[in-house]
């Protein structure tokens, strides 16, 4: 944002917009987009608590310019906060008459004024809306000149060296897109609006609003800090907490501003919460913590939670104590597996698994606590290869960061027998239901093929081969000549007759597992070959 270095809450604005930007090309379920719902909530109660704390701001400016007795160089700085405001709501009535729009097109709540999961879900109206009917480009520019417009409004009162990074970004211009070959050529309307749910654009358009109010805020910051010498004086003082997000995922960082309403540069508040001291810089608590899991959740997957605190500040020469409350709601993060064979996991084999917590987003670091069952960690967050015992279930404790999220658990699915084939030298089954000539008969190997699912999605475990039976020349019945499956068949081939049969009988076979060992198995297979 403003100049090179960014504050935490600029760090948590941009890493939300990232985040909820990566979750767009989810396929959602309808608990997330419920989470979705209520992240806007959550955004939406931030960005009136931005408002507030800028109309604040403005009438502050002006307030004290007054007091300094409308000092000619100061006298300027409160027309431009005045502008600075106006663009400001300019841009998120904007953005508040496109979300309007959007619930409406989608017939997205109904008739109580409730949200509907199934219009939530709904790709469609978002492509269209900003892709086919250039919303989104429409978007990117107003976006884009705001942070330039305010810029400008400071250069003129004489701030100058202040710098507002763009809000909408192509995909190529985001760092954890850069180097993904699938997405960096996205366009900002094609990265956040084309195939995203309604829910999803609900929340990141109200992250738009928040970035547009954080910028609002460094730059009436900086005409407060340019004014000569500030005096405070307040009639209401209020206790607020302006966080990120009222909604947030155990094991992820609640942030945010505790402030008093008319705090300035000169006051010097101290701040305690939860018993714990408040580090204040500027007038402002920064209140950053790691949300432990709640004890007990709603049926929406919530745990209501509430912050009391303190602010003392010397106002007409007694200091006053300032009581803050502030509720807040801890959401239980969501378990997402991903893999081919999610619904079961095969016994002593290497199943590979992506379990992710979305809500988490890069804060997620997994540990991951197996019963009834080995692992093996992968290189990426999130990867993790599961080999099962013989029977049963096998239960997965998924951590993060020392906070437990939940279990995830699945049945053990035996390995599928293979199955046994009589091939020629050219590797084509041989068709045993048809007499075959002793010549075809020379090259002829028994071979174990694995189930198809099973080859495709375990292939480190699909090896088989047959390792015991027995190739038996009959003739009329009755056995003439016996050798092992594997061994050579010259004698036997040469002792056959037209009107023979070769009885090929399968008792075990080998698999090969993903570690290089050997697991031998009982096959009772008997396959018959007429010789002609």
């Amino acid at each position: 944002m403003a100049g090179a270095k960014e504050t935490p809450r600029q760090r948590m604005i941009g890493m939300m917009y990232l985040v909820l930007t990566a979750l767009l090309a989810l396929q959602v379920s309808n608990q997330i987009l419920q989470k979705f719902v209520l992240i806007n909530d959550g955004m939406e109660r931030t960005s009136r608590n931005y408002i507030s704390k800028n109309e604040f701001t403005v009438s502050s400016i002006k307030a004290t310019v007054e007091e300094q007795g409308n000092n000619p160089k100061d006298v300027p700085k409160v027309a431009a906060a005045q502008q600075v405001r106006e663009a400001t709501k300019e841009i998120t009535v904007y953005l508040e008459d496109l979300k309007q729009q959007l619930i409406t097109q989608a017939n997205a709540k109904n008739e109580e004024g409730n949200f509907v999961n199934a219009a939530l879900k709904n790709t469609e109206v978002p492509g269209n809306m900003f892709a086919n009917n250039g919303k989104g480009d429409e978007l990117k520019e107003k976006l884009n000149a705001y942070p330039s417009q305010v810029s400008q409004i400071l250069n003129g009162i004489g701030i100058t060296g202040v710098t507002f990074k763009p809000i909408a970004l192509d995909a190529s211009e985001i760092e954890i897109f850069a180097n993904d070959r699938e997405v960096r050529g996205k366009s900002f309307t094609n990265l956040n609006f084309v195939k995203s749910p309604v829910g999803a654009v609900m929340a990141l358009l109200s992250q738009f609003q928040n970035e547009v109010l954080n910028i609002e805020g460094e730059a009436l910051s900086q005409i407060t800090q340019s004014i000569g010498s500030f005096y405070f004086k307040a009639d209401i003082l209020e206790g607020k907490i302006a966080a990120v997000s009222n909604v947030v995922a155990a094991g992820t960082k609640f942030e945010g501003d505790m402030f008093i309403a008319s705090a300035s540069s000169s006051a010097a508040p101290s701040m305690m919460l939860n018993g714990r001291s408040v580090p204040v810089e500027n007038g402002f608590g920064k209140v950053e913590f790691v949300v432990p899991p709640a004890g007990s959740y709603d049926d929406r997957g919530l745990s209501r939670q509430v912050l009391k605190g303190e602010i003392v500040t010397n106002v007409g020469g007694e200091d006053q104590v300032i009581p803050v409350e502030y509720e807040y709601f801890v959401a239980r993060p969501v378990i997402k597996v991903s893999s081919e064979v999610v619904q079961q996991l095969y016994a002593d084999c290497a199943n590979e698994l992506l379990i992710e917590v979305p809500a988490l987003g890069n804060s997620y670091s997994p540990e991951f606590a197996i019963s009834n069952g080995q692992s093996i960690k992968g290189n990426n967050p999130g990867q993790v290869t599961i080999i099962p015992g013989g029977s049963g279930k096998v239960t997965i404790g998924v951590s993060s960061g020392g906070n437990k999220i939940g279990d995830v658990a699945f049945d053990i699915k035996p390995v599928p027998a293979p199955t046994i084939r009589v091939v020629g030298s050219n590797g084509g089954e041989i068709d045993i239901s048809q007499a075959q000539a002793i010549n075809v008969l020379s090259g002829i190997k028994v071979v174990a093929v694995p189930e198809p699912t099973f080859a495709r999605t375990m292939a480190k475990d699909a090896n088989f081969e047959v390792t015991g039976g027995e190739l038996i020349l009959l003739r009329s019945e009755v056995p003439r000549q016996t050798v092992p499956i594997g061994g050579s068949m010259r004698s036997l081939l040469e002792s056959a007759r037209p009107g023979d049969d070769i009885v090929v009988r399968v008792t075990q076979v080998t698999r090969t597992n993903f570690r290089g060992n050997k697991i031998n198995s009982e096959l009772r297979e008997i396959k018959r070959i007429a010789v002609k």
